[in-house]
């Protein structure tokens, strides 16, 4: 992407430096194609096989159930780490969650598989993909029944086994987490477990990556689509504060939270580096009244969004497997899409890799330019020496997407002259020596009159 440069270093074969653009490039294009809609179906079939992932399921079977499920996720994950010379810290992350008398009956333990793939300079930032290995059927206690969970959501746990495959072939300054979530179903208990343990662990977490139905093209709208995708984002982070929301009754800001600057990454790379593939950014936490595993992270004031494919089939989601009126129904293998599956996946590679390889973000960006013909944008010079300069974006107040950019130099202050500050909104993002850029930073605060 011409505007989001990432060097990626391939182990044992490509080393780049600042001056070889067009090889990063090329390594991105690559990567943008390497993802396999043949490992995809395979992993996909073989958690169809366990017969059903419902968080209350048997866990001592070898065959059957999510305890099954979740040793043969973290089998691969370690086969995998094996492939890339230990590259990888495979682990289980979880708790107890005790009964609630709904979808918890019983004391039950939820389990997250967690690989994590450290980072070279920053090995306490992490970006993180995330699917679901839990399923269910129409009744949500119903844990015996046969539940397939073929597209929700052993397309997402595919999506990150095969990510972790491809871009463990490279490192990166930043972490990367693969992870599985459980308990989704039954109340997004495995996304609140992890986001609870990142709190703890003090992990400065960059962005989430939430995929959740990642392979289904034909839609209950009678829409067959494989060439767009929908990122959900909120709107403003949980942890602005109460003055910060009084101000952007003035000042704007209501739909450019750090979640929704995400977003927008997604959608540049998309357009920069896949072909036949849109995403659409859905201003909205997720589909209306519903949730997903990225809430909890969220909730807890981290960046997340939700990816997923754009024309849903109701008739194969929480559905007891049977035919009714000539209407089949259930998650089967035969409704997942894996070509259309291994191209999200290659989404999420192309922005695990370029957040993976971009700098320190700016901090406390401030604003200035009431009643004056230029705009001024301030922020706190940074340590960080991988940093070459800074970037500053404006857009128009009704555009979705980032329109316009200017790169500044290695500066904290700088005034675009004759940009009135009352017609656009305002971003800056730091680049790296290598070309990476980070994700655009919206101006929080003004800019003190003695400054």
């Amino acid at each position: 992407m011409k505007s989001f440069k990432t060097v990626l270093i391939l182990v044992g074969i490509f080393s780049f430096t600042c001056n070889s653009q067009s090889k990063i490039d090329r390594v991105l294009t690559e990567i943008s194609t390497a993802t396999s809609a043949k490992n995809i179906e395979n992993d996909i079939k073989k958690l169809v096989s366990f017969k059903t992932r419902h968080t209350l399921s048997d866990t001592v079977s070898k065959t059957e159930g999510i305890g099954a499920a979740r040793r043969w996720i973290k089998s691969e994950f370690d086969n995998i780490s094996m492939d890339c010379k230990n590259c990888l810290e495979v682990s289980y992350v979880g708790e107890i969650i005790k009964a609630d008398g709904k979808r918890i009956p019983v004391d039950t333990k939820v389990v997250n598989v967690v690989a994590v793939q450290k980072g070279t300079k920053y090995p306490n930032r992490y970006v993180i993909m995330s699917g679901d290995i839990d399923s269910r059927v129409s009744d949500v206690n119903n844990y015996t029944a046969i539940s397939p969970g073929a597209n929700d959501n052993a397309t997402g746990i595919a999506g990150a086994l095969e990510a972790a495959r491809v871009l463990s072939k490279y490192t990166f300054p930043v972490s990367i987490i693969y992870v599985g979530l459980s308990g989704e179903e039954q109340g997004l208990f495995g996304g609140k477990i992890l986001a609870e343990h990142a709190k703890k662990n003090n992990w400065d977490i960059i962005a989430v990556l939430n995929n959740d139905m990642i392979g289904n093209i034909k839609g209950i709208d009678g829409v067959i689509d494989n060439s767009t995708f929908r990122v959900f984002s909120e709107a403003i982070s949980m942890n602005t504060t109460d003055n910060e929301r009084a101000r952007m009754r003035y000042f704007g800001g209501e739909i450019d939270g750090p979640s929704r600057q995400l977003a927008r990454y997604i959608d540049k790379l998309t357009d920069d580096y896949m072909t036949n593939l849109d995403a659409i950014m859905v201003y909205r936490l997720d589909r209306f009244g519903r949730g997903g595993h990225h809430k909890p992270f969220n909730d807890a004031g981290f960046t997340g969004v939700r990816i997923m494919e754009t024309h849903e089939n109701y008739n194969r989601q929480h559905q007891d497997i049977r035919t009714e009126n000539g209407i089949d129904y259930g998650d089967v293998v035969e409704g997942v899409n894996f070509d259309y599956a291994a191209k999200l996946t290659a989404v999420n590679c192309l922005t695990l890799a370029s957040l993976a390889a971009a700098p320190i973000e700016p901090k406390n960006v401030m604003i200035a330019g009431a009643v004056q013909p230029s705009t001024r944008l301030k922020w706190d010079i940074s340590n960080d020496k991988d940093i070459v300069g800074y970037k500053v974006y404006w857009r128009n107040t009704t555009a979705p997407q980032w329109e316009f950019s200017r790169f500044v130099g290695n500066i904290n202050d700088y005034t675009l002259k004759n940009i009135v500050i009352d017609n656009f909104l305002f971003g800056v993002a730091s680049v790296g020596k290598n070309g990476a850029e980070s994700i655009i930073q919206f101006p929080r605060k003004l800019i003190p009159n003695n400054q």
